[in-house]
């Protein structure tokens, strides 16, 4: 993760609002983003680098040291590899070429300013917590073309907030990326705009997920956003029916499966996405959700909070409600 001071110098300002405050026209602000900077080099962010580095874009991945990096290229190559196999089954030469072909568009890098100056495209996809990511948007704000689009990857946080220390003419490029994991095989990508976001920011954001090879579905800046708005009400009432003891985690998904049609029972969907994961995010918004303080649909769960406690936190823990 990144973090930085937050207090920004008059000349951060005067940089961040390039393009917004010198009468540049729309149609360079409109311009096609070819160059990305992703920040993070955990699986989602080098999920996010792999498919534009993929879609002929070049990109920078960027972290705080060379582990880090490491660790996200081994993620890319291995998923590429499997790419590889599938487009050129019986040649290895051109599996090898297909692989060192995306990946010679991607480059790495620990420092942060650099990597952004001169990127059309910015996407955080570090740790879930508010104050990191505006702390890190300050700094991406000294550095970035005043043209480039900032975006988040969250996909619990106000998009809003974690813009709202910056100029207003860098909260109008600041929008909302929310990828979905494994990024290169899952197809819908949230666009969220806030209040504030230009029109055209939006526009060239659809345009680049599209570009990717992506679904884009545009949303208000919202908890939640869609998705997690509605999957997560469906996963507590899932916990809930546990904690009153109506049938066991296998029988819930067995049913939601077979008589929902649902690819994966809402237990194993916790386990994947994370138990700590899912009671941060309904843990907040119960606390200060925009329009669902209070709300009994998130309200703290007594087994998730012992389940978290415990360190069964999953399939990256290997045990969550299930064992693996």
């Amino acid at each position: 993760m990144y973090s930085g001071r937050a207090l920004q110098s008059s000349r951060a300002v005067a940089r961040g609002m390039r393009g917004f405050s010198s009468g540049q026209s729309l149609h360079s602000q409109q311009e096609a983003v070819r160059r990305v900077t992703v920040i993070g080099g955990g699986q989602m962010g080098s999920g996010i680098a792999q498919v534009a580095a993929a879609h002929k874009h070049e990109v920078t991945l960027v972290d705080v040291n060379s582990e880090a990096l490491k660790r996200g290229q081994a993620y890319m190559v291995k998923s590429l590899k499997r790419v590889a196999k599938k487009k050129h089954s019986d040649d290895e030469a051109a599996q090898s070429r297909f692989v060192d072909e995306i990946m010679g568009r991607v480059t790495v890098s620990t420092q942060l300013q650099d990597a952004v100056g001169r990127a059309d495209l910015v996407v955080e996809a570090v740790v879930e917590k508010l104050q990191v990511k505006q702390e890190l948007f300050a700094r991406v704000s000294e550095a970035a073309p005043g043209t480039a689009i900032l975006a988040s990857n969250t996909s619990s946080l106000p998009i809003g907030k974690i813009a709202e220390g910056l100029e207003e003419g860098q909260r109008r490029r600041m929008v909302g990326l929310h990828f979905f994991n494994p990024v290169p095989q899952m197809k819908l990508v949230e666009v969220v705009r806030t209040e504030e976001a230009d029109a055209q920011v939006v526009e060239r954001a659809v345009a680049f997920v599209r570009a990717i090879g992506k679904e884009p579905a545009v949303c208000k800046d919202t908890p939640g956003f869609i998705v997690n708005r509605l999957l997560l009400p469906y996963m507590m009432e899932a916990v809930r029916l546990l904690e009153r003891d109506v049938a066991s985690p296998r029988d819930i998904d067995t049913a939601m499966k077979l008589g929902a049609g649902y690819p994966m029972g809402p237990f194993e969907l916790c386990d994947y996405v994370g138990l700590d994961t899912i009671k941060y995010i309904v843990d907040g918004w119960h606390k200060d959700g925009a329009g669902l303080k209070g709300n009994p649909l998130f309200a703290p769960s007594a087994k998730l909070d012992e389940l978290v406690k415990s360190g069964r936190l999953g399939v990256k823990t290997g045990k969550g409600f299930y064992d693996y």
